[in-house]
């Protein structure tokens, strides 16, 4: 790499979680980064998300542990009832044993509390520039420079010497390399956030909870110190979806719930607001690096939200970028781009694919109805917190010390 060259930023199209978690993994590599985000300013919206272990493996790797520890509920345990009958399906208790087990806890958090510990932490650095009001609309790379340059919607060209795209599930840097098409699951989620003291009391548990029903389930969990509560409803809509997210209404959530048992029930009445999300993923694709462009978080893996970590897969993808970057650096100190984003998905597409799989599967799961219900009903019974442990070891025990195989 030339001296003309290293001496360009690093481009990222998207100042999400998993653009500023790319900043935030440049910079600690000797980076300078510029982050675009389309938006009038670099925030965030929705409601709660889960965070498991590797995710504070990944804020710890991005210099923002504590910062998102302090923000962060510390559940007691992970549960799933059945919402016919309230039958215990199964637990997971998520206190010392597991932190033992994995090295870190498990936590619920409000997204927005989530992209304020990154971005605070990228401000910090001083060497991340952000510009709003910019949406990348396509890439271009010379070949013989090795130069990557962005163009926005205003035709203003951007010149780096690599570029991220970290810009969501309706990535225009995945559409111009891959172009295809997203999977419309037709599956609907509604999201809200109710006050301590507008949520009943026989459903204030320190637990992510899930009420699993047929073609629906429901999950509540704490926020903010326990002063607010996450409400989240799925159910399989009757009519053809389109992806995106627009206002909801309290009549349809309700008219999907008809059969949950009362407990359960209380959850859809709360709200006086709803968020509708129509969902969709992709197929897994077996390449992400497009000369010195790569893809990253929701842009290189879609997914549900039934596995509960898009989050944490976009700042692993991060840590495990910068690490790529770190172990692949020529021996003069520039940086081997060509090797490191090899190197990098080549860590990532299988790990991300499995999620993007596995949450399809466990849709299938929570939303049984039937025999599959029963047999959904059996699968845990007696089974010891150490089995359960064993079983997801693969996707909570990751972190910065073993994010990258080289053989």
């Amino acid at each position: 790499m030339s001296d003309k060259q290293s001496q360009l930023p690093v481009l990222v199209s998207g100042g999400g979680i998993g653009g500023l978690a790319a900043a935030l993994a440049l910079v600690r590599q000797g980076f300078q980064v510029q982050v675009f985000e389309q938006a009038p300013e670099i925030g965030e919206i929705g409601a709660g998300i889960q965070l498991g272990p590797n995710a504070f493996h990944a804020f710890d790797a991005l210099g923002v542990g504590e910062k998102a520890r302090g923000r962060a509920v510390y559940t007691d345990y992970m549960v799933m009832h059945d919402a016919l009958d309230e039958t215990l399906v199964g637990k997971i208790e998520t206190g010392e044993a597991f932190r033992q087990r994995f090295g870190n806890p498990y936590a619920v958090i409000h997204r927005v509390d989530v992209h304020k510990s990154l971005l605070e932490g990228a401000v910090e650095t001083g060497r991340v520039e952000f510009f709003t009001n910019t949406r990348i609309e396509k890439v271009e790379q010379d070949e013989a420079t090795k130069v990557v340059t962005a163009i926005d919607q205003n035709g203003k060209r951007w010149t780096g010497q690599a570029l991220i795209g970290a810009d969501g599930g309706k990535s225009v840097v995945r559409t111009q390399y891959v172009n295809d098409p997203p999977r419309v699951t037709g599956h609907v989620v509604y999201r809200a956030v109710v006050d301590k003291a507008d949520f009943p009391e026989d459903l204030k548990w320190n637990a992510a909870s899930l009420w699993a029903g047929p073609k629906c389930h429901l999950v509540h969990y704490p926020l903010r110190g326990g002063e607010q509560y996450n409400v989240v409803v799925t159910f399989h809509s009757r009519q053809q979806e389109q992806w995106g997210v627009t206002d909801g209404s309290k009549e349809e959530v309700e008219s999907y719930f008809q059969g949950i048992c009362p407990k359960a029930r209380q959850l859809i009445e709360l709200p006086e607001t709803w968020k509708r999300w129509a969902t969709a993923d992709r197929e897994p694709i077996p390449n992400w690096v497009f000369g010195r462009t790569t893809i990253l978080g929701d842009a290189a893996h879609p997914t549900t939200q039934y596995m509960a970590q898009g989050a944490c897969m976009a700042m692993e993808d991060a840590v495990t970028l910068g690490e790529a970057l770190r172990v692949t650096r020529q021996a003069d100190g520039s940086a081997d781009w060509d090797a490191a984003l090899q190197l990098y998905q080549k860590n990532r597409i299988a790990r991300t694919g499995r999620i993007v799989l596995s949450g399809r599967e466990m849709g299938r799961l929570y939303h049984a109805a039937g025999v599959e219900r029963l047999i959904r009903n059996s699968l845990w019974k007696g089974r010891t917190q150490e089995r359960f442990y064993d079983a997801i070891e693969w996707l909570y025990g990751w972190n910065v010390n073993n994010c990258l195989q080289q053989g």
